[in-house]
């Protein structure tokens, strides 16, 4: 891809303050300590914590494109406490006392971040503001009763329920809020990580394509890396190796942004600096308020494309961009015909049961997580300090978790796989439009819900 190319990735890529020029390829065959493969945030975390554990490791990051290429470039911005599958559901695979050490572990995690972006002088624009997820019709109101109250029974989290005098998204009857959330820059975050990484002495090799891995020893277009230990940190782009091409599926999910809005504007959306939103639908919609006042706000729609295909193309489908312009609108007529300026997306990754992972092999001294299904931005720090504890043999909390050598199935072969992936996505479509033509919860969310472990 053209050094050029970068800049157009996503609103991110082209308002960070950085040339995103490549960095040199690997010149030949190495040897260190640590490889890890991908530029993204669970690589870099897990380099960052690994120097913290043991300062002496030479550690080698292997990047296809540029630092922040894939989804920790292209996400919503959102620093939360979300994890793919809810507290009951974790406490039904792991048992309650596990689910509520994850959930304490996430909600600390969003600080932890904030923490180490001003202890490295980087601005990511980092505003903790909380969740606003709006109830627009009985049945949401219903939903965000229920969560609220699961919140409660297990003491974690600290859910509040809104009434209709709070909120003033079009037609609210109230809202959940979640104050374990924060709005960041995901580029910033990502490039400025890096940079104090090569302050510390890891060496970032972009522009080098990994061909495949075994223990020990990486094999890219560039030449062998040798090393002790292995970490795979590739989210969706697994997909496209062959170690992990069954393990993660990659789901597209797709942005916009808006030129500013005026400050009075805001007054009257409601939504404060810091603030990210969503509602109780289904087909699963997010954004926030920019630090330059602008709405980035994106959702889920695009199908999954066959044989886990990840292409540029796939970055944009029109018709999703033109469903997200039209849902923001509904939320907030007050917007009018505001512009939209930027359009993207990318793929995130999908474990077969909807559970992220942090593993580490001491057999193979190979590590690896994954599977966030969007709710990355927190969860790649907690499984750079889980790795990091993992492969250092630091005893901590954290290498204790449920999520610690939690196994997935694999994924089903094509063409399931294929059926498989966009049955959900339109199942999900029809229990939205079944709630609001019988204003009763949708019998097909249920089942989906049943299928995916919430």
């Amino acid at each position: 891809m053209p050094v050029n190319d970068y800049r157009g990735l996503s609103f991110w890529h082209d308002t960070v303050p950085d040339d995103l020029a490549p960095r040199p390829p690997l010149p030949g065959d190495l040897d260190v300590d640590v490889a890890i493969i991908g530029g993204g945030l669970t690589g870099l975390w897990t380099a960052w914590y690994l120097l913290e554990r043991d300062p002496t490791l030479t550690i080698a990051v292997l990047e296809k494109q540029i630092v922040g290429f894939g989804a920790s470039g292209r996400n919503g911005g959102w620093c939360s406490a979300l994890f793919p599958r809810s507290t009951a559901s974790l406490a039904r695979t792991h048992g309650r006392d596990a689910a509520l050490a994850m959930r304490r572990a996430m909600i600390a995690t969003v600080d932890e971040v904030g923490r180490v972006a001003a202890s490295i002088g980087t601005d990511i624009d980092f505003v903790k503001g909380g969740t606003v997820a709006f109830a627009r019709s009985k049945v949401q109101l219903a939903a965000a009763r229920a969560e609220v109250a699961e919140a409660a029974s297990f003491g974690v989290d600290q859910h509040q329920l809104w009434g209709p005098d709070r909120v003033r998204a079009a037609g609210a009857l109230g809202a959940s809020f979640d104050p374990a959330c924060a709005r960041l820059h995901p580029a910033k975050l990502v490039r400025g990580l890096a940079r104090a990484l090569e302050a510390r002495g890891v060496t970032i090799y972009e522009q080098t394509e990994v061909i495949d891995y075994v223990p020990r020893r990486i094999t890219t277009d560039r030449g062998s890396v040798r090393c002790n230990v292995v970490v795979a940190a590739t989210e969706g782009y697994g997909a496209g190796l062959p170690a992990t091409a069954r393990r993660v599926l990659p789901l597209y999910s797709l942005m916009i942004a808006t030129e500013p809005l005026p400050d009075a504007t805001w007054d009257e959306i409601g939504i404060a600096h810091g603030q990210t939103f969503t509602d109780f639908r289904h087909l699963l919609v997010y954004g926030q308020r920019t630090a330059d006042n602008r709405f980035a706000f994106g959702g889920r729609g695009a199908r999954y494309h066959w044989g886990s295909a990840i292409r540029p193309e796939y970055d944009r489908t029109p018709a999703v961009f033109d469903h997200l312009r039209r849902t923001l609108g509904e939320l907030f007529p007050v917007i009018g015909d505001t512009a939209v300026t930027h359009r993207w997306g990318g793929p995130l990754g999908v474990a077969r049961d909807w559970h992220a992972s942090a593993h580490y092999d001491r057999a193979t001294s190979i590590a690896s997580a994954g599977g966030y299904v969007g709710d990355g931005l927190s969860t790649t720090n907690l499984a750079g300090r889980t790795l990091a504890d993992l492969v250092t043999g630091t005893d901590s909390e954290l290498t204790t978790l449920a999520w610690v050598n939690h196994r997935s199935p694999s994924w089903e072969p094509e063409p399931l796989r294929f059926l498989g992936a966009n049955a959900g996505l339109l199942a999900m479509s029809i229990a939205d439009g079944e709630e609001r033509i019988t204003g009763k919860s949708s019998w097909v969310a249920k089942v989906m819900g049943s299928l995916t472990g919430h």
